[in-house]
């Protein structure tokens, strides 16, 4: 294992104070707990946005909470959930008496403690709303959408109802238009490498010489099939087939698009993938509103990269184009 890292037990903890040191007119703990972060300021009748998750996927949960996106996070360990005491003291800490709507991925443990943080907030006199991200194609069939992981195509989903909760809109409206995006949004990966766990201190699984993974979850889940590297075109046309096919995007439709890098693919090779991704949607008579390349939701140092497709309508095309400013992600006004 080589990694820049102090002892393996402070991996995360000591991430999280780097992050607090670095951007501390944007972010904080709460009451100096490291693993509950929020937003340096409070808009008062906003309703709050919260998301959580495990650490290893950088800029994925923490990196979106900011101005025009997420109000608060909770922090689990590597690949691990939060506790739903962390996500009962972000949902207190972001209340300011509108509501607060819960946007994270679906994963059991997740999808548990979320729950029952929404149970002991609706105790203490906070209304929550929950919204379940699960967009990734390779992990179950059309028909059982609700078995799917959440990975990258969450960002859409963050950045959409972001901006729709910054324009003081209701809870209902909220949770309505990011539902939408869930709807709307579809993703597959390929990877071509594992990555280690700090404290496990060896590889998440193997791949051989030469070898990559189509449909690869984003802690290693198993995807479709395994077999020979093939060339940046041909995985292209492999992973976006079954996007397209999936909602299914037809000629005439408006998508953004989010060429995510797993960790430890460069820019290079996924600007590379998104001119297959260009050529391909222009042959199928799909316009692209805006593209996104770099690293959205990582996995440590696994290398590989997903696509994701949002089918836009007039109100989620202007939402993704308002503003956003948070440690990990900065957009200006987009022109509509």
């Amino acid at each position: 294992m080589r990694k820049l890292i102090n002892e393996p037990k402070d991996f995360v903890n000591e991430m999280l104070e780097g992050i607090y040191a670095g951007h501390p007119d944007m972010v904080k703990p709460v009451d100096g707990n490291l693993r509950c972060l929020v937003r340096t300021t409070k808009k008062e009748g906003k309703v709050g946005l919260a998301t959580g998750g495990g650490s290893g996927h950088l800029p994925l949960f923490l990196g979106y909470v900011g101005e025009g996106m997420l109000d608060g996070c909770s922090i689990g360990g590597v690949f691990q959930s939060p506790s739903s005491e962390q996500m009962l003291i972000v949902t207190k800490a972001i209340d300011s008496g509108a509501g607060v709507l819960y946007i994270y991925g679906n994963y059991g443990g997740d999808v548990m403690n979320f729950d029952m943080a929404a149970e002991m907030a609706e105790m203490e006199g906070i209304r929550v709303m929950q919204v379940v991200a699960g967009e990734d194609v390779a992990s179950a069939p059309k028909g059982k959408e609700d078995k799917r992981r959440g990975v990258a195509g969450i960002f859409f989903v963050y950045k959409i109802a972001g901006a729709y909760a910054e324009e003081m809109a209701p809870l209902e409206e909220v949770k309505r238009v990011a539902d939408k995006v869930c709807a709307n949004v579809r993703t597959m990966g390929v990877a071509l490498s594992p990555c280690t766990i700090p404290e496990v201190g060896k590889p998440t699984f193997e791949l051989g010489e030469g070898e990559m993974e189509i449909g690869m979850g984003i802690h290693g889940e198993p995807g479709v099939r395994r077999g020979p590297l093939m060339k940046a075109d041909q995985v292209v046309d492999e992973i976006l087939r079954p996007i397209l096919d999936d909602l299914p995007f037809t000629r005439g439709d408006e998508v953004s698009v989010l060429i995510n890098g797993l960790g430890a693919t460069p820019k290079e090779e996924l600007y590379i993938l998104n001119r297959r991704v260009a050529q391909v949607l222009k042959s199928e008579g799909i316009k692209v509103y805006h593209t996104y390349v770099g690293e959205f939701a990582t996995s440590l140092e696994m290398a590989g990269a997903s696509v994701s497709l949002l089918r836009l309508d007039d109100e989620m095309k202007r939402l993704l184009a308002k503003p956003a400013n948070t440690p990990f992600f900065v957009q200006p006004q987009l022109q509509v």
